[in-house]
């Protein structure tokens, strides 16, 4: 589930009567509750209640996040867990239980065969201090840094796909191509790339495309790709899509 805080007191529980409602045989009336305060968000549970943060520790009440630095604690009752997560102005509660028969039942991931040819050499065409808009799910935008076009060449054909420094020594893509919404996920696929070298190479495996965690769930909040990396070729390669499975195209 993601649940989206409101200012003040927010009950979480299977009853009706709850802010925030989950109905589950064994989830309490009310476990509790999100108080948001100025930047804070503080855990309050009923009498009894006690949770457990990412380490197994007993967490009775107190801080779980900051809304300034996207800094919390990750808490556990029983089979559920709660994570605080920040989108824009909004403030959720990613919701999973650990137990669900959607989980129980995964059955593994349909991909491409592994392809050499699918393991391309870039050339980075730098763009210094460029920002590109990126669209989520929610209908968010925000603006991200990109350093510029990766351009590779497949079948004397040559493609461009920007790319985003998130910092560290990869580059994010989100893309989409011609297998989009056949057999592969309908709003497109991610994958990560060495940072380029002095001489502004570096490798698209497309063999490590992976879905987005919208191709699992309706409440993924995913990034998606803009129009300038939905290409018009088909990549037969990475991950295919999740059938039977809520498909976030819908988003």
């Amino acid at each position: 589930g993601l649940f989206w805080l409101q200012p003040g007191e927010n009950s979480f529980g299977s009853s009706s009567n709850n802010k925030l409602q989950f109905q589950h045989t064994d989830m309490p009336a009310v476990l509790g509750s999100f108080v948001w305060k100025n930047q804070l968000i503080y855990w309050k549970p009923t009498q009894g209640v006690e949770m457990k943060d990412s380490e197994g520790n007993t967490f009775l009440e107190g801080l779980i996040f900051n809304i300034d630095s996207s800094k919390g604690t990750t808490l556990k009752w029983g089979q559920f867990v709660f994570t605080i997560i920040k989108r824009e102005d909004k403030i959720g509660i990613r919701f999973r239980d650990l137990q669900s028969p959607t989980l129980l039942g995964f059955k593994g991931i349909p991909r491409y065969p592994a392809n050499p040819a699918w393991k391309l050499i870039a050339t980075m065409e730098p763009s210094y201090g460029k920002k590109i808009a990126i669209t989520n799910v929610l209908g968010q935008t925000t603006m991200q840094p990109s350093p510029g076009k990766l351009v590779f060449t497949i079948k004397g054909k040559t493609y461009k796909l920007d790319a985003i420094d998130e910092g560290g020594t990869e580059l994010f893509i989100l893309f989409g191509d011609a297998t989009s919404g056949l057999e592969t996920y309908p709003a497109g696929r991610f994958m990560y790339v060495p940072k380029p070298d002095a001489n502004q190479q570096t490798v698209l495996d497309f063999n490590k495309a992976f879905n987005p965690p919208c191709a699992f769930t309706d409440f993924a909040t995913c990034p998606l790709p803009h129009r300038q990396n939905i290409l018009d070729l088909e990549i037969k390669a990475g991950e295919k899509t999740i059938h039977g499975n809520s498909s976030g195209i819908k988003h």
